[in-house]
């Protein structure tokens, strides 16, 4: 991994909290995610599935966490199975973790090789009533592929047929919405590698230059800096291709006149940053861009102001929406007619903002963690608004990421990264 080692201690933290809400008796088991085949013998790279990452911190494909808080025997309350090593595997495919590795890296005292968990799981189910199967339970969830998840929970149901069953996803969603401080220390991390990669590209976007150029920058600039590149796929889209909310071919040219709306962002440690900026192909906004960049820029600080404890996520997005009709009447988009007549399900704002202003974000870009119950300090949410509009040639969208206090405003984590109209210009222009 390029990523610095994550003291163990945050992942021991991780695990007490998963432990403590679990069920008398119960265990709760965690894969890692398969490697995917491509075709031939080629694989996509290895991303490990953040769940056992948040619980281990082990990063390796092939393993396997097992809590069991009430087992009689105490070694095996906490337990990782890692894939055995040998010199030939280490000759051929790098450094795997050994055993003492593998306590170093996530405070386990017991590791076994993978070979010894059928064995072992047979035993301690045998005094165990209940399985916590790791479901995928994502508000956005779509995924059609079997994973390692669910061949080990069809498994499990055949082989223990008289166990009870239960979901690991309502704790996860619970326990890692709220960010731990060395959580919020990788996110910084994360934040100021794309803080670095925006002030490069600031001084090297210009007239004609093509958007997969813009995202070799950024590329080069966050692997430099010990990530593994971008966080999700990166959306670089000059002109009318900002009017595409997922644009991800970047292959155009970037045209005198236009802007530029950059959904970019580096990850750090698994940890995601995910940021959006507008700027001018130029160095200069022409007036009409400047004066709707201002408009999303208030709204996404109003939005910013609301993110504090007790707020409800739903009730957020419908005040957002309000500011939001407000600025679109200023810039001459919508008028008292159209909101008047508008449909409850899908207010007149919606026409230029279609999406949503704030999501959880942390191992994952869209990230676990409650919705439907209020905010909690320590959350970290986006703050996304944008203002579409085709038939001007523009699309600007303005994001930040920022963690909820006990009181007071949210912290900026991408505070340094210039926003501020003014500015971009003066850094674009400075040579």
């Amino acid at each position: 991994m390029k990523y610095d080692l994550i003291q163990n201690t945050l992942f021991i933290k991780n695990r007490k909290k998963f432990m403590e809400a679990m069920l008398p008796k119960s265990i709760a088991v965690f894969n890692s995610n398969d490697v995917y085949p491509i075709s031939a013998d080629s694989t996509m790279p290895f991303e490990q599935h953040r769940d056992i990452f948040y619980l281990s911190g082990a990063d390796q494909e092939e393993t396997i966490l097992l809590l069991f808080p009430d087992a009689i025997n105490k070694k095996h309350r906490e337990v990782l199975f890692v894939r055995e090593t040998n010199e030939h595997i280490a000759v051929w495919e790098g450094e795997k973790l050994t055993k003492e590795k593998a306590t170093l890296v996530s405070g386990i005292e017991t590791v076994y090789w993978l070979t010894d968990f059928d064995k072992i799981f047979f035993d301690l189910m045998t005094e165990a009533n209940t399985v916590y199967f790791n479901t995928n339970e994502h508000y956005r969830q779509a995924v059609k592929t079997q994973t390692r998840e669910d061949r080990f929970i069809q498994k499990c149901k055949l082989q223990f047929p008289a166990h009870q069953y239960a979901k690991s996803n309502p704790i996860l969603q619970e326990i890692r919405g709220v960010k731990e401080p060395e959580e919020l220390a990788l996110m910084q991390t994360a934040c100021n590698i794309t803080e670095k990669g925006f002030r490069r590209l600031l001084g090297f976007v210009q007239p004609d230059v093509w958007e997969y150029e813009i995202e070799a920058e950024l590329l080069h600039e966050f692997i430099r800096n010990r990530s593994k590149g971008f966080a999700y796929t990166p959306i670089i889209a000059s002109g009318n291709n900002a009017n595409v909310l997922h644009y991800i071919e970047n292959n155009q040219q970037c045209k005198s006149g236009d802007l530029i709306l950059m959904d970019v962002a580096a990850e750090y440690a698994n940890y995601s940053s995910d940021l959006s900026r507008t700027i001018p192909v130029s160095g200069k906004f022409t007036p009409r861009q400047r004066e709707v960049y201002d408009a999303v820029l208030r709204v996404k600080n109003e939005a910013t102001k609301m993110l504090v404890p007790g707020t409800i996520w739903a009730e957020y997005h419908k005040e957002v929406g309000k500011i939001m009709t407000s600025e679109l009447i200023g810039l001459n988009l919508l008028d008292k007619a159209d909101v008047q007549n508008e449909n409850p399900e899908w207010p007149a704002y919606k026409k230029y903002f279609m999406h949503g202003t704030s999501h959880h974000i942390g191992l994952n870009t869209h990230d676990y963690g409650a919705l439907k119950t209020p905010m909690k300090a320590n959350m970290v949410f986006t703050v996304e608004p944008g203002i579409y509009i085709p038939n001007e040639n523009m699309g600007i969208r303005l994001e930040d990421d920022v963690v909820i206090q006990e009181k007071g405003v949210p912290f900026n984590l991408m505070q340094n990264i210039p926003i501020e109209a003014d500015e971009i210009e003066e850094l674009m222009n400075k040579n």
